[in-house]
């Protein structure tokens, strides 16, 4: 049944009717999507605990906000939907590829850039999923079924992992590491006075960890009679240690509802007739960012592309900044927004391709179920350097047990993006991060946004005319271009960057997470066995520069080593451990410096001036358009992009 109402709130002109090139205007439609599915349907089986949900009629119902930007031509549009999970509530598509500006998260999510998927006539629908995102203006919400505590035939346990940057007494019952972009409705305890909660505190990600005496935290209320949102410690918790809260909260909503909400607009958005996009679509394509690229993940390993008559969804799916990594998106108490924790995100299988972990005996690829329901779309994965470094991303291309290269199936593509971190970079050169961390470098510059642009179009033509993409491109040990971590900070010798400890650097292991295929229980904290997984990153030149991916003009013409990792600064504490989604940007000396550390050849060596600087940008960027990974369009933005980062080189070494 899927979606039984699609609720219009407002349907009014884009911009109050601006153009864009040849495709015009469009229109923004702001909506609610009510939705009825079965809970003993075979595509929804595989949904934690929503065989225990309330129903009507014996279908379970939930709704969740939609963004639709159409144009207004139905001749005019390029006939392809994009369909974005947004990232915590947040669209962030118009960020990704029209350049709209992430410097302010909380501002309006469809600012429009520089017009590109509009000048190139997509038609774009953002679908709410996360149960807990706050009801806020520009964020979208979902509300998810629930499951009454006298149903669950056990309670089960939620884990709450934090990391302070400076002394804090207390902390919001939700997420802590994603700053303001976050800011989650907190998840209450059952009881305030629970004797099987727990507090542990840990040096770093695998150290032992130490219990902290009952006595010394509790949950309590942000203000006198409110309910309980918070927990505090009574010496405070400390920078940079790792404190994990486990718990058994008051409610349980079915966290895996948002993915049929996901599956089950696409497929009203394709095949109703009562759909906005009735007439004017022929392909479909999913998007996800980080969060919603594991998201995307988790659905393509859950089958997760067929309705409940059995038709496909999505023709293509483009999961951004991914790794190898799914989440907690389909459990009970799951918490869509976890990142680091180790927990059912980290979980083998990682390639898409079935394979045997000697660590568990399991034999499985990430794409088994879409392959006996023969619902493989297109897929293109892009990552960055730091999905690498943090542990996992490597994991999608090589064997689990001998560590050698695998290359992906043939509907799958996989790039890249070299010397970058996980969002794009941006200037002013700075070691503090929106999320309010702090690095003991100043962060990767690199904006990769005109390579995802060039991907995206490919992936149409692919999916719409069945041209295929630019080849594969990532780390190989064939190639030479894969290396350990340990065995690329033992190059970085001569060049004056602060280096995580490599004993600290992330690591998978198999973890014992008891509990049904269907992820209903979890037993924590997770607990390791067995050898770590291997993890590989690209080589890097002489520079600091990675040699395997697609490179940025201003990677391969550089002006300063750009890495994927970035360790914490020792203010933050937890020194030597790397913030996961941060790399780092180490500028060129201007001229030679009499006794300095860094071996890498100066700017006024490499280049004769600015003019030439931008002439050889102008260069690679043309190679990049005949491989296909730039559009010739963006050649100018190249240019543009490499010329601040020029200039601010230059400003950065004349104000030092």
């Amino acid at each position: 049944m899927a979606v039984t109402s699609f609720q219009i709130l407002q349907d009014e002109p884009y911009l109050g009717g601006v153009r864009f090139g040849e495709t015009g205007s469009y229109r923004r439609i702001d909506a609610i999507a009510h939705y009825a599915v079965d809970p003993n349907h075979s595509v929804n089986v595989d949904i934690a605990d929503i065989e225990l949900a309330d129903s009507v009629d014996g279908l379970v119902h939930f709704d969740g906000d939609i963004l639709l930007l159409l144009p207004d031509s139905t001749d005019r549009g390029n006939g392809t939907l994009l369909l974005e999970a947004p990232n915590r509530g947040h669209p962030l598509a118009l960020r990704s590829f029209n350049r709209a500006p992430f410097d302010d998260v909380l501002a309006d999510p469809i600012e429009p850039g520089d017009g590109f998927l509009m000048r190139h006539g997509w038609s774009i629908a953002f679908v709410g999923w996360q149960w807990d995102v706050p009801s806020c203006e520009h964020r979208l919400g979902f509300r998810a079924a629930r499951v009454r505590p006298e149903k669950l035939n056990s309670q089960g346990e939620m884990q709450l992992r934090i990391q302070p940057d400076s002394l804090t007494p207390t902390f919001n019952l939700t997420d802590q590491h994603v700053g303001a972009i976050g800011q989650h409705t907190p998840i209450p305890p059952a009881r305030s006075d629970d004797p099987k909660a727990r507090l542990l505190v840990r040096e770093y990600l695998w150290a032992p960890p130490e219990l902290i005496e009952r006595r010394r935290w509790c949950f309590h209320s942000a203000q006198n009679g409110g309910s309980i949102t918070q927990f505090s410690l009574d010496e405070g918790f400390q920078p940079g240690r790792i404190y994990d809260l486990i718990y058994t909260p008051g409610e349980c909503p079915i966290v895996g509802s948002g993915m049929l909400a996901i599956r089950d607009f696409g497929s009203f958005a394709r095949y109703s007739r009562r759909s906005p996009f009735h007439n004017r679509i022929n392909h479909y394509i999913a998007h996800g960012v980080s969060q919603c690229g594991r998201l995307l993940r988790t659905m393509l390993h859950l089958g997760l592309n067929t309705d409940e008559i059995g038709r496909q969804v999505f023709d293509g799916v483009f999961p951004h900044i991914a790794g190898g990594r799914r989440g907690e998106f389909n459990h009970r108490y799951g918490q869509p927004s976890v990142q680091p924790t180790p927990g059912f995100g980290h979980q083998f299988p990682f390639a898409d391709e079935p394979q045997t972990d000697p660590r568990t005996g399991q034999t499985a690829g990430l794409l088994d179920l879409l392959k006996k329901r023969k619902a493989i779309p297109k897929i293109m994965y892009t990552d960055t350097s730091s999905e690498y470094w943090r542990g996992d991303a490597s994991l999608t291309h090589l064997n689990v047990n001998s560590g050698e290269d695998i290359e992906p199936p043939p509907d799958v593509r996989r790039y890249l993006f070299a010397s970058t971190q996980h969002g794009p970079g941006s200037l002013p050169f700075t070691n503090k991060s929106m999320f309010g961390n702090c690095g003991a470098n100043y962060f990767n510059i690199v904006d990769y946004r005109p390579l995802l642009r060039a991907l995206l179009t490919h992936l149409r033509s692919w999916v719409a005319d069945g041209i295929p993409p630019p080849p594969n491109c990532f780390p190989r040990q064939t190639e030479l271009t894969s290396q350990t971590r340990i065995e690329v900070l033992n190059t970085i010798s001569n060049i004056p960057i602060t280096l995580p400890d490599p004993e600290k650097l992330p690591v998978l292991y198999p973890l014992t997470l008891p509990g049904t295929s269907h992820q209903k229980s979890i037993e924590l904290p997770a607990v390791r066995f067995g050898e770590a997984y291997p993890c590989f990153v690209s080589s890097i030149d002489i520079d600091g520069n990675e040699l395997a991916g697609i490179h940025m003009p201003d990677v391969s013409v550089p002006v300063a080593t750009h890495t994927g990792f970035g360790p914490r600064h020792t203010e933050t504490g937890g020194t030597g451990q790397i913030l996961e989604y941060l790399g780092s940007s180490v500028p060129f000396t201007i001229r030679k410096v009499s006794g300095a550390k860094d071996d890498r050849k100066p700017l006024m060596e490499r280049y004769s001036g600015r003019d030439a600087y931008l002439d050889a940008i102008r260069q690679a960027a043309a190679s990049l358009t005949s491989l296909g990974y730039l559009l010739k369009e963006d050649i100018p933005i190249c240019v543009e992009i490499a010329a601040e980062r020029y200039d601010a080189v230059l400003q950065a070494q004349s104000t030092n």
